[in-house]
């Protein structure tokens, strides 16, 4: 029984590896093409123009005990540092790079503890899902063509 809970987690290991393979090369297709990079840009930008995610930054707003702070908005820096590093002919690692060395800065750092780590990573991931089916959503319904 021990061996098939490892082939099945294998196979699940392999099906996410799959998955990554095929969005890059997915990814670096678009990248590859100037126009479509340009709309994509001036779709996401005009997202952030128009005020279209006021109601997700909203929900990021949490109050802490102290009413003078407040949650720094660390999923909106991400997508809008990863929206400047966006142009035509930029490889997916670089974007990549940008990812992560801003969730070095905003999450693993300030990091105290292993614990603190978890709950401040669990919150970012959900958070960071949440803007960006938001975007996605504005992107769908508002501006089709930033599909390319």
């Amino acid at each position: 029984s021990s061996s098939l809970t490892e082939a099945k987690e294998f196979v699940k290991r392999l099906r996410r590896q799959t998955d990554l393979c095929n969005m890059v090369k997915t990814v670096r297709a678009l990248l590859n093409n100037n126009s479509t990079v340009t709309v994509l840009r001036s779709g996401l930008h005009a997202i952030f123009n128009e005020k279209s995610l006021d109601v997700t930054k909203d929900l990021f707003q949490e109050k802490f005990r102290n009413p003078k702070k407040r949650q720094k908005n660390i999923q909106l820096k991400c997508l809008k540092n990863f929206i400047s590093s966006l142009t035509s002919s930029t490889d997916i690692r670089n974007l990549l790079s940008c990812l992560s060395s801003d969730l070095q800065t905003f999450v693993i750092k300030p990091s105290k503890s292993k614990e603190a780590f978890k709950e401040q990573a669990s919150d970012f991931m959900l958070k960071w899902n949440l803007l960006l089916s938001n975007v996605g959503k504005i992107l769908t319904i508002n501006r089709t063509d930033s599909f390319g």
